[in-house]
């Protein structure tokens, strides 16, 4: 539970290793407060909070088993496609072979294996995001989440990457946990969706059923049923 200045705030919510749940709600709903308490940078006031088996309330961010991947891709202007990967695995780039090796692969399982010597500057907007999402894949933590990376893309990059995004999840067992605006594209790569609104879980479960039966009467307003 996590109380602000004007609203009580009560999550629950289970996801099994492997899954990817979606986030759907209303603007204000609540969908980054989960996602920040996750990662870290917000405190719950009460409750627990466990990832991968283990509790990580009271544990910095940083030293959180998880990757983020943000609408903003955070690449480091002045270094190449290689060494932004890279730097999931070392911030000082200090890399063994073994580890330039990972990296080489990582770009390869997003299609950029030709554009390691580029800069940001000289990519286009999905494949910066590409780099982004190496960077998070190849640090092989349990969790992902994605705080609406893809929504600036034109429909078909976004969907291109949420495809991307839902192969490598599925190769790593990694659970992820996806924010988003648009039912259909939790309904093209979720196993689970959460609809969040006034800051608690009102629904649960698999997401073609709550998507595409949905009973709750607020749900049914969102989705302009």
């Amino acid at each position: 539970m996590h109380r602000d200045r004007t609203t009580q705030l009560c999550f629950d919510l289970q996801a099994d290793k492997g899954d990817i749940v979606a986030l759907l709600g209303p603007s204000g709903a609540g969908k980054s407060t989960l996602l920040a308490m996750v990662a870290g940078f917000l405190e719950p006031d009460s409750g627990s909070l466990t990832i991968d088996g283990q509790p990580v309330i009271g544990v910095p961010p940083a030293r959180r088993p998880l990757s983020i991947l943000f609408q903003e891709h955070n690449l480091f202007p002045h270094l190449t496609v290689f060494e932004n990967i890279g730097l999931g695995l070392h911030p000082g780039l200090q890399l063994s072979r073994e580890e330039k090796e990972q990296v080489v692969i990582a770009a390869a399982r997003v299609g950029l294996q030709s554009y390691l010597d580029r800069l940001p500057e000289q990519l286009s907007g999905g494949q910066r995001q590409r780099v982004a999402l190496a960077r998070c894949l190849i640090r092989q933590r349990p969790l992902l989440l994605l705080d609406e990376p893809f929504s600036a893309l034109d429909p078909a990059l976004r969907n291109d990457m949420l495809q991307l995004v839902q192969k490598l999840a599925r190769e790593q067992l990694t659970t992820v946990l996806m924010v988003t605006h648009s039912p259909e594209d939790a309904l093209k790569i979720a196993d689970k969706c959460a609809f969040i609104e006034q800051g608690e879980v009102r629904v649960f479960g698999p997401a073609q059923q709550v998507l595409g039966r949905p009973e709750d009467k607020k749900l049914k307003q969102y989705l302009g049923v």
